[in-house]
């Protein structure tokens, strides 16, 4: 049985995912891992190696009394975010916050600003030059590293349009879709693109299925 608040998913499945949890707890040996679980250790350890070669854990050397230090195993960052985490709730707290307080002007000028700055975060990664087809290409990878979904198409009359099938913001997006929709996630789209007008056709902050961004070149 799960513990309350530890993930669930492929992830955090069968013996790797009871590892995982144990581990979440404190750090354990291999021999304290296969007692808990039920497994034979030469198993836990086995299971401990791959997960290491992941990223997952890390062995960490602790000297207790005499003789040599005991190895036990520590769950790394990367480990930490398969547990779920629920980001959202903060911000959506702190933007009615911020809303009740300041007004939605200051919100709206506040995401803008936070648009850019993402996008200047994003286009390290992308190379320089190119058509503007060849850069929507690659902006459209960037944001798919990012967990967007994004493909890019052609509309009947020929403008490149950037559809989205998952929203990272999609929480927030439906508790508050002029705020993500029409200022954060379109002026993110404009700057990544440059020289470029955006036009947001549909959304899922909207009800919509997807995120589709039309692009007119200039």
């Amino acid at each position: 049985m799960a513990r309350s608040g530890v993930a669930d998913g492929a992830a955090l499945e069968g013996t790797r995912g009871k590892i995982l949890e144990e581990l979440a707890v404190a750090p354990r040996t291999a021999r304290d891992l296969a007692r808990s679980i039920g497994i034979q250790e030469s198993a836990a350890r086995g299971h401990l190696d791959r997960m290491e070669e992941r990223g997952l854990v890390v062995p960490s050397f602790r000297r207790e009394g005499v003789g040599r230090p005991r190895k036990r195993y520590v769950l790394t960052d990367q480990g930490q975010e398969l547990f779920p985490k629920r980001y959202e709730l903060i911000l959506d707290t702190v933007v009615s916050e911020l809303l009740a307080r300041e007004g939605e002007g200051f919100v709206s000028a506040l995401f803008s600003e936070a648009a850019e700055r993402m996008a200047r975060e994003i286009v390290k990664d992308v190379p320089k030059g190119g058509t503007p087809e060849e850069r929507a290409h690659q902006l459209v990878t960037a944001l798919n590293r990012l967990g967007f979904r994004c493909t890019l198409d052609r509309s009947p009359d020929g403008h490149l349009r950037i559809v989205r099938t998952n929203c990272v913001f999609r929480h927030s997006a439906l508790t508050h879709p002029y705020l993500l929709c029409e200022v954060f996630d379109k002026r993110l789209t404009e700057t990544l693109l440059g020289q470029a007008g955006v036009n947001l056709e549909d959304s899922i902050g909207r009800g919509g299925m997807r995120c589709s961004h039309l692009i007119e070149l200039r």
